[in-house]
């Protein structure tokens, strides 16, 4: 019942009467004030946390007990159902997608369960699944942290939800096993190396949680697995390189339609193309210059929608081909891909680089590549990351002081905001007039 629910939310105890409805509740939330109604939902989120790790436990025994080895004595099928995750859906009335996360999330919590499976992509990858099981070579050495389990705990403890639990879990993937070329103590030392990094990545990631929405947390995830296992990453690069493909093919109304699988580095191109000729109505910034303000307001006013405008783009730009005007097509900025990476003080690159969007990860083979290609552009910053001071001759920022800016930020400093750097301005903190 209603007034059960609030019970168990604090701000609205005792506010709800017996027999209530929705429509009462409705009523009593709209009387509240901003405050009252921001902690109602922060209260009611943390309620439905619980809720939902009641969901993914239940999930999870239903997938246990809804095995193929079952048959039709399982529990799902039983019921009429080809898999737990077509039972969960309909008892939960979500989506597919949903259903297949709670079930996958309900598995991960119990031991033996799909956790120890490699992925599609770890088994292209020639990633093992096993590195749970090695290290037991090594009796002098502290027992690693099982990295999974440190992903269990912070599900249980309500650190994160099941979504940021999937997209963790799913981000970081197995560890990558020792070569088998290795001696066994050196294959144990490696393995309980790599689980323990992978037990620091997880609980790292478990604290940014709070900070960041599930899809920054999955490009995170991924981000540091590359970090911990470039040979991994190159791998994996070169797998989703060997599935692009581009077709054609006519609906049953005659419309020519089209499909396009990215390899990572072509589908990053072409995001920045897309950003920086529409972001005025992406939600871009309020320019600075005037021009650009009258070019986004065209832009901003034209009738055609976003997918039409996309479109138009991309046929011009098949048609300019290389002889395209960038100013013409893409105003003051040129749509470019720049990618990231950090250099230490002896000159030793890291073994992947991102992009300045959106921050996905790219082996270093190809920053090198495109260094031959395009140059470089050196950003020296301090201890805390940081760009040097680069003077203040001008009001508005430079170029390369932009550059900076997009290395050290990453995009849109403003809480909440995940506007990627090629959408946003540069801006003083502190007004100029007052440096």
């Amino acid at each position: 019942t209603w007034d059960a629910i609030a019970a168990l939310i604090p701000t609205l105890a005792g506010r709800i009467s017996a027999g209530a409805g929705a429509s009462d509740v409705q009523a009593v939330v709209e009387g509240l004030d901003d405050a009252e109604a921001v902690a109602v939902l922060r209260e009611a989120g943390e309620v439905g946390r619980l809720v939902e790790q009641v969901q993914v436990i239940c999930a999870g025994v239903i997938a246990r007990r809804s095995t193929r080895d079952a048959g039709h004595a399982g529990l799902a099928q039983a019921r009429g159902h080809r898999s737990a995750a077509s039972l969960v859906q309909e008892l939960g009335g979500m989506t597919k997608g949903e259903a297949a996360r709670q079930v996958r999330v309900g598995e991960a919590l119990f031991d033996g369960g799909r956790d120890g499976e490699a992925s599609p992509e770890d088994a292209s990858a020639g990633i093992g699944a096993d590195a749970e099981m090695a290290g037991a070579g090594a009796p002098d050495a502290p027992a690693a942290r099982d990295w999974r389990q440190v992903l269990r705990d912070g599900l249980r403890a309500g650190a994160v939800t099941s979504a940021q639990f999937d997209a963790i879990r799913r981000g970081l993937g197995n560890p990558p096993p020792a070569p088998e070329r290795d001696t066994e103590a050196h294959r144990a030392a490696h393995d309980h190396t790599t689980r323990d990094a992978w037990a620091q990545a997880a609980a790292q990631l478990i604290d940014e949680a709070s900070r960041r929405t599930v899809e920054e947390l999955a490009a995170a995830a991924r981000t540091v697995r590359d970090l911990l296992d470039p040979d991994g990453a190159e791998a994996r690069f070169l797998a989703r390189y060997e599935k692009r493909s581009f077709r054609t093919w006519f609906d049953q109304d005659g419309v020519r339609r089209a499909s396009i699988a990215f390899d990572d580095e072509g589908g990053a191109y072409l995001d920045t193309i897309f950003a920086a000729a529409l972001r005025p109505r992406r939600g871009g910034p309020r320019f600075v210059d005037p021009e650009e303000k009258t070019t986004a307001a065209d832009l901003v006013a034209d009738p055609r929608t976003n997918d039409q405008l996309s479109y138009d783009l991309l046929l011009d730009l098949i048609r300019a081909g290389a002889l395209a005007d960038p100013a013409a097509v893409f105003g003051t900025r040129q749509a470019g891909l720049r990618l990231v990476q950090q250099i230490t003080a002896d000159g030793t690159p890291a073994p992947v680089a991102v992009t300045e969007d959106g921050l996905h990860s790219l082996p270093a083979t190809v920053a090198e590549r495109r260094a031959c290609d395009t140059g470089t552009i050196p950003v020296t910053v301090d201890a805390c990351g940081n760009p040097l001071d680069v003077g203040r001759e001008s009001r508005l920022f430079t170029p390369r002081q932009r550059i900076a800016l997009a290395v050290r930020d990453g995009g849109c400093r403003w809480t909440g905001c995940d506007r990627p750097a090629s959408y946003c301005e540069a801006h003083h903190i502190d007004e100029w007039a007052r440096d």
